[in-house]
């Protein structure tokens, strides 16, 4: 009687150990295959003012010289979607972007927000427009930046994590637009200054957001110093006369040399 129950004994305890090491290779099984990558976005990620566009992607502009795709290049991930699109917001990136995500999701980037703030339509006024309707019409982003922004940011995040609960999800942010103090044509240094600290607000309000939601901040003004219009070494186009969609977006060296290295420090 005894040995049989210090056989049922030992018989029980290499099962339940079995079945836990059976959960963990389950388990590290999942990790492993989570290696998928999902491109999501507005214009500065699907690549626009980089030139290279993928002609399957029409509008949204998608360039071979973006930085998913160079990341994409160079990283050989398990499957590469790649739905950014130019002029997207928040509602275009849950309603149109989101399908690829799952559970094989490993690496989730994004940046979005500037254009739910009303960025084309900012820099059209101030290019155009004087001093005052220049600043007018940015404060009336930034209120929208503090009010409104927040809980749109909040709703895709919680919905990219839904989808895709074992990618890591590095938001990116937007550069500052102006080297200041600089002699340059093109817009006043009251505008550029307001249009600058504009930029800082929006990349602070989505800061906040990818903290609060656990997710990696990946700031490229750091990248972009140095570079930045009225630098004489610009990342950035300034207007586009023959292109206006491509005016104040990164160009090719922009997305290599500003957002790619960002984008492997967080990785």
């Amino acid at each position: 009687m005894r040995r049989s129950r210090l056989v049922v004994l030992v018989s029980s305890f290499l099962l339940a150990v079995g079945a836990a090491l059976t959960g963990a290779t389950a388990a590290q099984g999942a990790e492993a295959a989570a290696t998928g990558y999902v491109a999501l976005g507005d214009s500065y990620s699907s690549g626009v003012g980089a030139g290279s566009y993928i002609g399957s992607s029409g509008d949204c502009k998608r360039s071979t010289k973006a930085y998913p795709s160079l990341w994409a290049a160079a990283n050989s991930p398990s499957s590469f979607s790649f739905t950014a699109c130019s002029g997207a917001r928040t509602d275009e990136v849950l309603a149109s972007q989101l399908t690829p995500l799952g559970a094989s999701t490993g690496l989730v980037t994004l940046s979005v927000g500037g254009n739910d703030a009303g960025f084309a339509d900012v820099m059209t006024t101030c290019v155009l427009q004087s001093d005052s309707a220049c600043i007018s019409r940015i404060d009336t982003a930034r209120a929208y930046v503090t009010s409104t922004l927040p809980g749109k940011l909040d709703t895709v995040y919680s919905t990219i994590r839904s989808k895709a609960p074992a990618a890591q999800v590095v938001v990116l942010g937007y550069p500052r637009f102006y080297l200041l103090g600089q002699s340059c044509l093109g817009l006043s240094e009251t505008k550029r200054k307001a249009v600058n600290d504009a930029s800082d607000l929006l990349n602070s309000t989505i800061a906040k957001r990818v903290a609060d939601h656990g997710f990696t901040w990946a700031d490229v003004r750091t990248t972009f110093t140095g570079h930045e219009i009225c630098s004489g070494n610009s990342w950035l186009h300034s207007v586009n006369w023959l292109n206006v969609g491509e005016s104040y977006h990164p160009t090719a060296a922009g997305q290599s040399g500003g957002y790619l290295p960002v984008l492997n420090s967080a990785t």
